[in-house]
Order: structure tokens, then sequence, then C-alpha cells
């Protein structure tokens, strides 16, 4: 069993080499894709060891994935872990979030800070907006996820590659729709996601009050044409 871990990065200097670092000690390869960082970003990734992608411009975390995604598809990976560069997913999940993908032989597991209490310490409009595309996706797709926008998954690598492109700002919702649209078996592993503590999200101001309307067009999208 092959496993690659991709992780997306955009300015994220202070965090990505410890999480390289620690994803690098339960699967074969790390794939970084620095989505246009300015930071330093890339020669820290180059540093620690990781295989590294470069965009030329910042293009969206959803693109990052997407070029992450085919790398280790093309590559011939069984198994690809999507963990954030930020430090908010704690590499040390990724042996459980594994056992669950293969003994249960899932197409995707998510983990989920909804099935304990770290999702407390997220700020109430951020869980107001999970909790409402939670239950959106739940209802369109008959699935029954706890937290449809989180970014620490792992997918069985032939399951990924059936999927449609997803959108290039924040594909989470839309991919897991898709998934459930599509019959695949999906999961979910408790996993403490504290928030970050180093660094700026890539969710401005701006992109933050943008946000639902990119979510909804993304899973109309995903129930109209895929």
């Amino acid at each position: 069993m092959k496993v690659c871990a991709v992780i997306a990065a955009y300015n994220e200097s202070r965090t990505v080499g410890s999480v390289i670092q620690g994803a690098s000690q339960y699967v074969d390869k790390v794939l970084v894709v620095d989505d246009g960082s300015t930071d330093g970003t890339a020669e820290i990734a180059r540093e620690f060891g990781a295989e590294l992608v470069q965009h030329a411009t910042n293009r969206g975390p959803g693109a990052a994935v997407q070029t992450g995604y085919a790398a280790a598809i093309a590559a011939g990976f069984d198994y690809i872990v999507q963990i954030d560069a930020d430090g908010q997913h704690n590499p040390e999940y990724i042996p459980k979030l594994l056992e669950v993908a293969v003994s249960d032989e899932c197409d995707v597991v998510i983990g989920s800070r909804f099935l304990n209490d770290s999702f407390r310490e997220w700020p109430f409009v951020r869980r107001l907006g999970i909790a409402f595309f939670t239950k959106l996706v739940n209802l369109v797709g008959s699935t029954n996820v706890t937290d449809v926008t989180s970014g620490f998954k792992v997918h069985r690598a032939s399951s990924l590659a059936k999927l449609s492109r997803s959108s290039d700002r924040f594909p989470a919702a839309e991919q897991i729709l898709e998934y459930a649209k599509k019959g695949m078996k999906i999961r979910e592993v408790s996993v403490e996601m504290p928030v970050r503590s180093a660094g700026n999200s890539y969710l401005s101001l701006k992109r933050l009050m943008l946000y639902p309307f990119y979510v909804t067009w993304a899973i109309l999208k995903v129930m109209l044409f895929k």
C-alpha cells in the first residue's frame, strides 16, 4: 500500500516544516503544492524533504489540492492523505484515518472536529457556516456527515480519480457531495482540530463574506451537472 500526503500551502512558512516532518513518519511521500507563496514556504518545504510543485500565482486551495491529487494519482499511490499546512491538523491522526480507510474499504475518510469538543474553539460564525453546509450536503446527498468542510481526509486514489474537478476556492463541501451522489463510502474519524496559532487564514474578510455564495454555487453544480 503506497500512501502520499498532499499539503496545499500558501504563505505557511511558520508551520509547513513541522507538518511535513510529522506527516513523513506515516506516509511514503510528502508532496507540497506551493500556491504562489511569497514568504519562503517553498524553500522550507524542500529543506524538510518534501517533493514540491509550485503554482506561479495564487490560484486558491482547491486548485492546489487538485494539482496534488493529479500528481499523486499519476505516480500510482493507493491512498492520498490531504492535510493542511497551517498546523491545525495533527499528523499523528494519519494512522487512524488510514486504518479506517483500509479496514472499512472506504472511498474517503474525513477527520471531524464535530465528533469531539474542539469545534467549540472556532468562531461562532465559522461554526454556523459549517453546520449549515453540512446539513445541506446531508440533505441533498442523502448522507450523514458532521464536518463537511474539513480539509483533513484520506482518499482512496482510484475513487478520487472518478470525481470531477472541484472549485479552485472552496472545494470541500462540493467534493463530499459528489462522493455521496456517486454512492461512494464515506466515514468520519474524531480529530481534534484547534484554530490556527500562526500565519494568516486564506479566508480574508472579503473571502469570508463571499464564502456562502461560492459554496452554494458549488453545491448547485454538483446537484445539476455531476
